[in-house]
């Protein structure tokens, strides 16, 4: 597979993925400026990309097997578009165009070279990744060739500790809802 980005920098970009995110949850908190527009417009976003994401969590066996059924079957990184799409719906929300650009250069500039580094270590773990890889895209769905006979397993949700993501989810929208009532009240 071909890198876009030289190794060094993704294995730099790894470790500042979590500092990254905290900043950017930062410019959100100050700049956030929502309407009950807004709040509209990002929240069914935001709500399918938690859905993604916990559909994701129900099918994946961290580093135990190859995971090919479910939405790994449509998109090799379901868990990154999931979080792209909350966080993007998030932005929307904010009602700050600065926000939105911040969060599709975090994706570009941290997570895409992350899903390369993944790559090579899912590689390197499972001999049959390259044809996994060659016919399910990296991150924007297209309907699978193959059906997968292995469905959602709850206990995996919860292992993968998808319930976290639900949390930051609805911490962010409170406190929006809470901006557009104190705005509203003035």
């Amino acid at each position: 597979m071909s890198r876009l980005f030289p190794r060094a920098y993704s294995t730099r970009v790894q470790r500042l993925r979590v500092p990254f995110g905290f900043l950017l949850a930062a410019i959100f908190l100050y700049l956030a400026q929502p309407t009950w527009l807004s709040l509209l417009l990002g929240l069914p976003l935001s709500a399918a990309g938690l859905a993604l994401r916990s559909w994701a969590a129900g099918h994946l066996r961290k580093d135990e097997s190859l995971v090919c059924s479910g939405p790994y079957a449509w998109t090799r990184n379901p868990l990154y578009l999931g979080t792209f799409l909350t966080a993007l719906g998030c932005a929307i929300a904010s009602n700050e165009p600065l926000v939105a650009a911040a969060v599709c250069a975090l994706f570009i500039l941290i997570y895409l070279p992350v899903m390369e580094q993944e790559e090579e270590h899912l590689q390197y773990l499972f001999p049959d990744y390259t044809s996994y890889a060659a016919r399910v895209p990296l991150l924007l769905p297209k309907p699978p060739s193959i059906k997968s006979p292995l469905r959602y397993q709850g206990e995996l949700w919860r292992r993968n500790k998808e319930w976290k993501a639900w949390y930051g989810f609805l911490a962010v929208e409170v406190f929006l809802l809470v901006q557009v009532l104190l705005s509203s009240g003035r």
